[in-house]
């Protein structure tokens, strides 16, 4: 998988195609209760709104069934022809398209629902492409969305000096670039600006011991990611290092916690 000119801020590389993967386990189980709460079964048609490599499009085709459909958007090429082989492996119902949020076309109540994960914090008119799917959703259609309430929350225990440095300029970099990375604090009010109905809150939150497969969630993301600090001007190389070395040492650590970024969930739907 090539290097993009319009890559996400982790890339759309191998490694991070893997981390996506070790990502969706972790967090699989909150994305089919979301799907539960908001009622998707056999034979709807259900929008995946930054589908990236397809790990949920590929579940959400499963559960609507060979009578249903999934459409999978991402801006990714790469991704979305990752999704389309997926598609094309397992013989599924899925429609991948290439497309940034704004140039996306979706026909009015065409959606019986939609779902969204980590995808509205990186834009920089969110309110805009919920107006977008509202209008695509039938009446009684659902829209779930997961995102960051606050990122922040992110941190280890005990405390690493180099890797807390590390994790501070992280959230610089996504409180620099066009979207909120706390956006999903503002989800509730989008909803009801544009016809959404709230139906469901609830917080989303994972704490992760060195033994557990939550683990791995921020270990991968701080590998891949501090390197990409470095090169932006962030953070030196030198505190870089350090910083994953200390991640080491805390892994050795039996009684080592690490709390990740609160999130939420919002389900809407449409009067």
């Amino acid at each position: 998988m090539q290097k993009e000119a319009n890559e996400y801020i982790l890339g759309t590389d191998r490694a991070e195609l893997q981390r996506l993967g070790l990502q969706h386990q972790v967090w699989s189980s909150e994305a089919r209760r979301g799907w539960e709460l908001a009622e998707f079964s056999a034979g709807q048609k259900i929008l995946d709104l930054g589908s990236g490599p397809g790990f949920c499009t590929k579940d959400l085709a499963y559960l609507v069934g060979d009578y249903g459909q999934v459409i999978g958007i991402d801006k990714s090429k790469a991704y979305i022809d990752f999704l389309q082989a997926t598609s094309d492996l397992h013989d599924l119902n899925i429609k991948a398209i290439c497309a940034d949020f704004d140039e996306m076309v979706l026909e009015n109540e065409s959606l019986d629902g939609a779902y969204c994960r980590w995808a509205l914090a990186w834009v920089p008119n969110p309110e805009e492409i919920i107006e977008k799917v509202s209008n695509a959703l039938v009446p009684g259609g659902a829209f779930v969305v997961q995102e960051y309430y606050d990122w922040s929350t992110l941190q280890t225990e005990p405390s690493q000096p180099n890797l807390s440095k590390c994790i501070a300029a992280a959230l610089q970099s996504f409180k620099e670039q066009e979207g909120d990375v706390d956006v999903g604090r503002k989800i509730p009010e989008y909803f009801y600006n544009h016809g959404l109905e709230v139906m469901n809150i609830r917080p989303l939150s994972k704490m992760a011991t060195p033994e557990s497969l939550t683990w791995q969630w921020p270990k991968s993301f701080f590998h891949i990611y501090f390197p990409r600090l470095v090169e932006m001007g962030l953070l030196d190389k030198a505190t870089c290092e350090t910083g994953l070395q200390e991640m080491i040492e805390l892994e050795n650590i039996p009684e080592a916690t690490i709390l990740c970024p609160q999130m939420i969930e919002v389900i809407g739907v449409k009067m």
